[in-house]
């Protein structure tokens, strides 16, 4: 791959590469950012769980929040890497100049904004609700379902991922006749793909961090194939891609915010101590000798009374430290990056003494925040829910002439097509029913679940 090619304002639904929009307020990267943050998808991220319940009497993340914070990461790693790249390569053209050292931020920033965009409500367990329905059908659900699909359009439902949906949220045109989605950049979708592969040539760690999951549903392997020829991505073998180096700096943004931010809400909500989260954090400055000194931070903080308040300094000089430290990792394996052979995320290239740090904090968080038993409690409720709702609504299509098939597909929003007499189309009619399902909100989820399995009913 070539830093030269790796940029393309050329826009999804497009069928020709255009030219970089002159706007210096809004150019072609700015409009991206903008379209993802005005969107509906978007703003249905403040009501869809991050990793504890939503609401309650102390205010958590949740999937807007956490994902505003990664684009404020992405911002500055964008800015830090591209400005590297420019003053490298100081003898390119024009445009590339201006592209890496202005553009290269907002990119990253508006692929941040849009990472968590296609995840369903209740958090992961979101995700892995819609895997446990459609791994579980039996009896002629199964048999209709398993017929009419091809392998790779099954293991699309089987093993539904959340960053396969977000590429189709934002380039799908859905029940629009036209084309592109949200009509994003080709870099800035690119940068997105974390997992540039189907899903079933997904879900294969052997073959390499770009095949740990899923990047595209089977309905989406064009739009992708159109970018990585657009882009210079190359193959590394049939239907898996090497990933964009952009993708390594969203990546990291999303990395450095939810480890540090899921210990801070967790000591807002006292599951942990002020002295925990310390004593996980304040290790990260030991080897720093500038103002971020294990020493300096130690002395500020004793001028800090309130312990969310020095949860909160913390936690801000942790997130500076690594923006510098892995922006700086992103040039060093430049090489690597451009051959598509960097095989693990760059929070894995840190010194051996600070992947044990964060191995640390994965371990800590993985048997103490998301084993805690409120986040366990809404993980259950985001199974019963969502497979409550998929046993109706999936029904509903495979079988659309009963009257109460009839009935629950008159509440899918025209947004999401059912063709109800057309047998040949039952791939796209599970996905129109999944499209709805994982686009809800969970106080959405609950309540259409509570009415439709008769729990509760509107007042008319």
């Amino acid at each position: 791959m070539n830093w030269d090619k790796l940029y393309s304002s050329r826009r999804t639904g497009s069928s020709e590469r255009q030219h970089n929009n002159p706007d210096r307020t809004r150019n072609s990267y700015m409009r991206d950012y903008d379209r993802i943050i005005f969107s509906s998808a978007f703003r249905r991220l403040q009501n869809k769980t991050q990793v504890f319940p939503l609401p309650g009497p102390v205010f958590v993340h949740n999937r807007l929040t956490h994902s505003l914070e990664v684009a404020s990461v992405g911002r500055s790693l964008g800015k830090i890497a591209g400005a590297k790249i420019a003053a490298k390569y100081k003898d390119e053209q024009e445009d590339f100049i201006d592209f890496y050292k202005h553009e290269l931020a907002t990119v990253v920033s508006a692929a941040c904004l849009a990472h968590d965009i296609g995840n369903p409500p209740f958090g992961h367990s979101g995700e892995d609700a819609i895997r446990a329905f459609f791994t579980g059908l039996e009896g002629d659900t199964k048999e209709k379902i398993h017929s009419a699909l091809t392998r790779n359009q099954l293991l699309d439902f089987e093993k539904f991922e959340g960053n396969s949906n977000a590429l189709r949220t934002l380039t799908h045109h859905f029940n629009e006749l036209e084309k592109g989605g949200y009509k994003l950049t080709y870099t800035t979708v690119a940068a997105i793909i974390k997992y540039p592969c189907t899903s079933e040539h997904g879900f294969n760690k052997s073959l390499g961090i770009a095949a740990k999951k899923s990047g595209f549903f089977d309905s989406e392997i064009n739009t992708y194939q159109d970018i990585a020829a657009e882009l210079g991505i190359p193959k590394k073998s049939e239907y898996l891609y090497a990933r964009h180096p952009f993708v390594y700096l969203v990546e990291a943004a999303d990395d450095i915010c939810y480890r540090v931010i899921d210990l801070e809400d967790a000591h807002r909500l006292h599951i942990i101590s002020l002295e925990t989260f310390k004593d996980l954090l304040l290790p990260f400055f030991e080897d720093s000798t500038e103002y971020n000194a294990k020493s300096n931070i130690e002395k500020k903080l004793n001028n800090i009374i309130d312990p969310n308040q020095q949860a909160q300094f913390i936690r801000a000089n942790w997130i500076g430290l690594m923006i510098e430290k892995l922006a700086q990792l992103f040039m060093e394996h430049e090489t690597e990056l451009l051959e598509g052979t960097l095989n693990k995320d760059l929070l894995a290239c840190l010194p051996e003494r600070e992947c044990k740090l964060i191995d640390r904090i994965n371990t800590f968080s993985y048997s103490h925040i998301y084993n805690h038993k409120a986040v366990v409690e809404i993980e259950i409720t985001g199974f019963h829910v969502i497979g409550g709702l998929l046993k109706e609504f999936i029904h509903a299509v495979i079988n659309p002439d009963e009257a109460k098939s009839d009935k629950l597909l008159q509440l899918i929003p025209t947004q999401f097509p059912i063709a109800k007499k057309q047998n040949d189309r039952v791939y796209e009619n599970i996905q129109s029913v999944v499209d709805y399902i994982a686009g809800m909100t969970d106080l959405f989820a609950i309540d259409l679940y509570r009415k439709i399995t008769g729990i509760s009913i509107t007042n008319l």
